[in-house]
């Protein structure tokens, strides 16, 4: 049997976006870094980091990017670059040395590894990862995948915050997982 990490670190991102294809796919990059460190036995956030990040790519924010993340132009336009805020999170996270990486879906593991590759970094988390979507929808019996607003409803739960912002969004996270795993 394995032994759990003694913290889940549950992450989600938010990056640059068009809904007209402006910004393609593959030049999407992080404009924040939101995280939480779950305590694995008591399921409780012990800390938290957040910081906002400014796109090289596509510095100045869709219309649609700025109305779906409520995230301003002026956030970003005073972040630091992706390097540096890395950096920062990998401070914070190294007063957890037992960590296992968590996201709802595989979008922002993904989207760490494209920024990294782009910023010629090494990748700041070990090669596990939990895609949380998948877990939520093998145990708690959703036929389809849902979003993180269509699992608090499934559990009978409101999001809490804004949605489609980072730190927000990893809070919620953190409540299903702790819903979830404290019924199994």
């Amino acid at each position: 049997m394995r032994i759990p990490n003694a913290y889940y670190l549950i992450i989600d991102l938010e990056a640059t976006c068009s809904d007209d294809g402006s910004i393609p796919e593959s030049e999407m990059e992080i404009i924040e870094i939101g995280a939480v460190m779950q305590n694995s036995k008591t399921f409780e956030i012990e800390s938290e980091f957040q910081t906002f990040v400014k796109p090289v790519r596509h510095p100045e924010l869709t219309r649609f990017c700025l109305e779906l993340t409520k995230i301003r132009q002026d956030d970003v336009d005073v972040a630091p670059l992706f390097p540096q805020a890395c950096e920062m999170m990998k401070g914070w996270m190294a007063d957890f040395p037992d960590v296992l990486f968590c996201s709802w879906g595989n979008y922002d593991r993904n989207q760490f590894v494209t920024d990294c590759n782009f910023h010629g970094i090494e990748y700041p988390f070990g090669a596990e990862h939990i895609n949380l979507k998948a877990q939520f929808s093998k145990s708690s019996g959703p036929r389809k995948r849902v979003g993180i607003a269509g699992a608090l409803k499934y559990l009978g739960l409101e999001f809490e915050g804004t949605h489609h912002r980072g730190i927000d969004d990893a809070r919620n996270i953190a409540r299903i997982m702790r819903h979830v795993c404290k019924n199994v």
